[in-house]
């Protein structure tokens, strides 16, 4: 039996005007959810080629497995939803929209991982979409449709607080706050148990590999690529906002999915703040997920006539405001790093400063106690490469002649903690 194309793709279905798809519609467009013995749904997850949508990219049946390894009836599944990334959209797109495929892929996972609950885990931002999915929680349970229990928990209004070993630790009571020292999660992760962490657009990936199988979830892809990836095109392009495209899309195809560009494009941020600057002259054939990760699954088109020094300026002014605050290289190395660049932006830079960021970035690598100095130092690097005329203009007449207004977000969440 071939299945309907319109319900082949996350997107499918009822749109976001229409409001969160009830359980009755999702039941009527893609019928019940395959049931799959043991451990037998990691095997289909492997050979669909699924790997996270939530920044690593790694592969959805290896961590499930390893979690399954150590379960024994007690581990925990968590749907992230965090979503902190300040541009991307795409998780709470299809929570307000699919909430019931996530909870799909929520159940097969804690099916397939011998789990004993599971969490959605959402930010104390996004109402919205905790909305949607406690309401789907409550419709899934009024049916009995419900194999382990499902709980709601909010995450803090901090970007660290989307990484995985954060989520544990807010989960476990404690401060948002990654780390990189083991144990890692399927060891020992919520209550002390083998825990595994998913995006929730993964578990919805999941919830169609279950029903279409994975020789159908691999033709949705290009270029060796499987499946479909939510990506939320950003600045100048004409129609900003969510797109699904198959995964492996170049750059250029996933700027004509959204309209093609509004103006002459300088460069390309590609996987969001923790993601690199790509002058526009070599992003068209980058292929996602394949030459460039897709990280938080971002693209932002950066026009000419923009400052690229004072864009780069505010996106680390941001990543210094948003420090996990427990390592002198995050803290103090991302705060050095924020204020010479903010100089270099301003116009009072020396030619020194220029040899100092590129000095400290190297200093800093690799030394944070979790990933976040790396993701910072990573965009800055590529900043100053990308748009190192800029630079070079700022160092010689203090600033350049283009617009210095910041084109992307770089918001101030420091009075909103929770």
């Amino acid at each position: 039996m071939i299945a309907p194309a319109e319900t082949l793709r996350l997107l499918d279905g009822p749109r976001p005007a229409d409001g969160p798809e009830s359980l009755q519609s999702h039941l009527a467009r893609l019928g019940p959810r395959p049931s799959h013995s043991g451990g037998a749904f990691i095997d289909v997850v492997d050979r669909a080629g699924l790997r996270g949508r939530g920044g690593a990219g790694f592969p959805t049946a290896t961590k499930w497995a390893a979690t399954r390894d150590r379960s024994r009836g007690n581990a925990i599944v968590v749907a992230n939803g965090a979503e902190t990334e300040p541009m991307s959209a795409k998780d709470r797109a299809l929570m307000t929209t699919r909430p019931h495929l996530v909870l799909d892929g929520l159940l097969l996972a804690a099916e397939a991982v011998a789990a004993k609950r599971a969490v959605v885990y959402i930010s104390r931002a996004h109402d919205d979409a905790a909305a949607a999915v406690t309401a789907a929680i409550d419709e899934r349970r009024a049916a009995r449709d419900l194999p382990v229990p499902v709980t709601l928990a909010r995450a803090p209004h901090r970007y660290v607080a989307g990484e995985e070993s954060a989520a544990i630790a807010h989960l476990n009571g404690g401060a948002a706050r990654p780390t990189m020292v083991p144990p890692r999660p399927f060891e020992r992760g919520v209550d002390g148990r083998p825990t595994v962490v998913n995006n929730v657009e993964t578990l919805a990936h999941a919830a169609l590999i279950a029903r279409h199988g994975p020789e159908v979830y691999q033709r949705l892809g290009a270029d060796g690529a499987t499946g479909t990836v939510l990506v939320t095109m950003a600045s100048a392009v004409h129609s900003a906002g969510v797109h699904e495209l198959p995964g492996g899309s170049t750059v250029a195809e996933a700027i004509s999915a959204a309209g093609g560009a509004t103006a002459s494009v300088a460069a390309v941020l590609v996987g969001g703040y923790f993601g690199r600057w790509v002058a526009a002259e070599d992003a068209w054939d980058l292929r996602l997920g394949i030459d460039v990760p897709l990280g938080a699954g971002v693209i932002a088109v950066f026009p000419h006539g923009r400052c690229g020094v004072t864009q780069t300026a505010a996106l680390m002014g941001f990543l210094a405001r948003e420090s996990a605050r427990q390592c002198g290289p995050c803290e103090h190395g991302l705060a050095a790093l924020a204020g010479t660049t903010a100089e270099l932006a301003a116009g009072r830079a020396k030619p020194r400063d220029a040899e100092r960021l590129n000095r400290w970035i190297e200093q800093i690598a690799g030394r944070g106690a979790c990933h976040h100095p790396d993701g910072a130092l990573a965009l800055l690097a590529s900043g100053l490469r990308v748009f190192a005329g800029d630079v070079s203009t700022h160092l010689r007449r203090g600033r350049c002649d283009r617009d210095p207004s910041p084109l992307l977000p770089a918001p101030d969440w420091t009075g909103r903690r929770g």
